[in-house]
């Protein structure tokens, strides 16, 4: 089964891929590679919900997180859809880093960027298995809770 197959069998929607914010492009492919930059969890409408905003560890639990990490990923793949034409294209998630925007003694780091790599699983199979970098940040853009950024292996 396809990506594509996948995400609509799992009634996942991708939404329009956001603009960038600052100086910088969603998505840069070069040879096999496709780096999509840092997405932030913006909800099917654009905002951030309440929710999924704020710190993990102060007003933010571990379920909204694995959430707005989960919405990230697929911020991720609406970038990818758009700069290939068809998530088909994906051989494999290379990498997924994640950005959590947490209280310094926030422990739940991995627990919360799950929601990012079991949405990749779920929609590319063992082909979705990637290696992973999980940071603990200060702030992030529009104090979203999450980012995610990825690399994947095209056709």
């Amino acid at each position: 089964m396809s990506i594509e197959e996948r995400l609509r069998s799992n009634g996942i929607e991708l939404p329009t891929p956001a603009a960038p914010i600052a100086n910088y492009v969603p998505c840069v492919r070069t040879g096999s590679l496709l780096f999509v930059s840092g997405q932030i969890c913006l909800g099917p409408d654009g905002r951030i919900a309440p929710a999924h905003a704020g710190k993990l560890g102060a007003g933010v639990g571990l379920a909204e997180g694995q959430a707005a990490a989960r919405l990230c990923a697929i911020n991720v793949l609406a970038q990818a859809r758009a700069a290939l034409g068809s998530l088909d294209a994906i051989k494999r998630c290379v990498r997924l880093g994640g950005f959590i925007n947490c209280v310094p003694d926030f422990a739940q780091l991995p627990q919360v960027m799950n929601g990012a790599s079991d949405l990749m699983v779920l929609v590319s199979g063992d082909a979705g298995r990637h290696a992973r970098t999980t940071i603990g940040v200060a702030q992030l853009p529009l104090d979203a809770a999450v980012e995610v950024e990825a690399i994947f292996e095209v056709a």
